[in-house]
């Protein structure tokens, strides 16, 4: 069963600044990350995965709520 990051973060005992030391990110992205507020490119996938000994499919991950336009009228 696929789990987020926080989820994988809590099992392991590994906190924000681990996270940050053991994946390189910056601590914005990573934030937004765990909010599942970013989607993550390949790599910084991999680095994350890697920190959890588990393949990226095994993680959640992609925005919480869908995308939508908050301000404005849309397309068309």
């Amino acid at each position: 069963m696929a789990n987020s990051v926080p989820e994988l973060m809590i099992k392991h005992d590994i906190s924000f600044d681990d996270m940050l030391e053991k994946t390189g990110l910056d601590d914005q992205r990573l934030k937004v990350i765990m909010l599942r507020k970013w989607t993550p490119s390949s790599s910084d996938r991999k680095k994350i995965a890697d920190v959890f000994g588990v393949e990226t499919s095994e993680i959640i991950w992609g925005h919480k709520t869908p995308i939508q336009h908050i301000y404005g009228h849309g397309p068309g």
